[in-house]
C-alpha cells in the first residue's frame, strides 16, 4: 500500500470517532438550550440560538441530533377559527387591517384582545395590545372584570410606554362590546387614533393575538381544565415574567426572522439610523 493510501485509510478510520465526539458535544449544547427554554423550542429556534452564540452548524443536523436524543418540543393545538360574534352593530367599524399583519414600521398597527384564565379565586381577564410589526406586547392588564376599563387601562399603559404618532396608528380588535363602548371610542377620537374591527365572528382577522394567547397558555400551563390552580397574585407575577422578561426580550419569533420582538425593533432602528438621508 502506498504511503498516501495508508494515511487516507487512517483518516477515514479516525473521522467517525471525531464526528461522534463532535455530535456528543453538540447534543449537550442542544439539550442546554432545550432545557433553558423549558422544552418549547424546536429545531429551527434551537438552530438560531446556536448560530447566535457563534456555533456554525446546519439546521438539519440540529434536527437529526434532537431526534436521536428524543428531544421533542411541546406544541400547542392548531389554531382554529372561533365563532364569537358581537351582539348588535352599534359602534362597529370597518376592517381596515384586512389581515395585513406586517406593517412597515413599529407603532403603525396594534392588535388587541381579551382572554380569560381560571385561578384559585375565580376567573381573571387579560387584555393585551401587540405591535404587529415586531409582535411585541406593548401593553397589558389583568383584572377580575372584563369591561371597557380593562382594555382602556392596557391601552393607556401602551401609549405611555411607546413613542407614538397617533395619526399614524391603527388599532385593530374584534367586535367585542368593550371595543364598541363609548369610553373606548371617545379615547381613540381624542387621541386621533384610527380604529379597525374584525368581520363578525371571524377570528382569522385577529389571528396574531389569538395565536399569542395560545402560546402563552401553553408555556405557562394555564389550560382551563388543569387540576392545580394558581392564585391571582401568582398569575400576575408569572405573566409579568413571561411577557416582559421572556416573550418580549428572548423568545424567538418565526415571522420576524427568528428574532425576539425587542431585537427586531432594535434592528429596525439601527438600520434606519445608518441609512443616509438624501440632501
Amino acid at each position: 500500500m502506498a504511503r498516501s493510501g495508508y494515511y487516507a485509510w487512517r483518516k477515514r478510520q479516525e473521522a467517525p470517532g471525531k464526528r461522534a465526539a463532535e455530535n456528543t458535544r453538540l447534543t449537550a449544547e442542544i439539550e442546554a438550550v432545550f432545557q433553558e427554554h423549558r422544552g418549547f423550542y424546536g429545531s429551527p429556534r434551537i438552530h438560531q440560538e446556536l448560530r447566535a452564540s457563534g456555533r456554525q452548524v446546519g439546521r438539519h443536523r440540529v434536527a437529526r441530533l434532537m431526534q436521536r436524543a428524543e428531544l421533542r418540543a411541546r406544541t400547542r393545538k392548531p389554531f382554529r377559527p372561533c365563532s364569537r360574534a358581537s351582539s348588535g352593530t352599534a359602534g362597529v367599524v370597518e376592517n381596515q387591517l384586512q389581515q395585513d399583519f406586517q406593517p412597515p414600521a413599529p407603532n403603525r398597527c396594534w392588535a388587541g384582545d381579551i382572554t380569560y384564565i381560571r385561578t384559585s379565586a375565580g376567573w381573571r381577564y387579560l387584555a393585551v395590545w401587540i405591535d404587529l410589526f415586531s409582535r411585541r406586547v406593548v401593553g397589558w392588564t389583568l383584572d377580575q372584570r372584563m369591561d371597557t376599563a380593562l382594555v382602556i387601562e392596557a391601552l393607556s399603559r401602551a401609549l405611555g410606554h411607546r413613542n407614538v404618532e397617533p395619526e399614524q396608528l391603527l388599532l385593530h380588535t374584534d367586535q367585542g362590546s368593550q371595543y364598541r363602548a363609548t369610553d373606548y371610542r371617545d379615547l381613540l377620537r381624542d387621541q386621533k387614533i384610527a380604529c379597525s374591527m374584525s368581520a363578525k365572528g371571524c377570528c382569522w382577522d385577529n389571528a396574531v393575538v389569538e395565536s399569542f394567547f395560545s402560546t402563552l397558555k401553553l408555556e405557562l400551563d394555564l389550560d382551563d381544565n388543569r387540576d392545580t390552580l394558581i392564585s391571582p397574585q401568582q398569575l400576575q407575577r408569572d405573566l409579568a415574567f413571561w411577557i416582559e422578561g421572556y416573550y418580549n426580550r428572548e423568545r424567538r419569533h418565526s415571522t420576524i426572522g427568528y428574532l425576539s420582538p425587542i431585537d427586531h425593533e432594535q434592528q429596525f432602528i439601527a438600520a434606519r439610523t445608518l441609512t443616509p438621508v438624501n440632501p
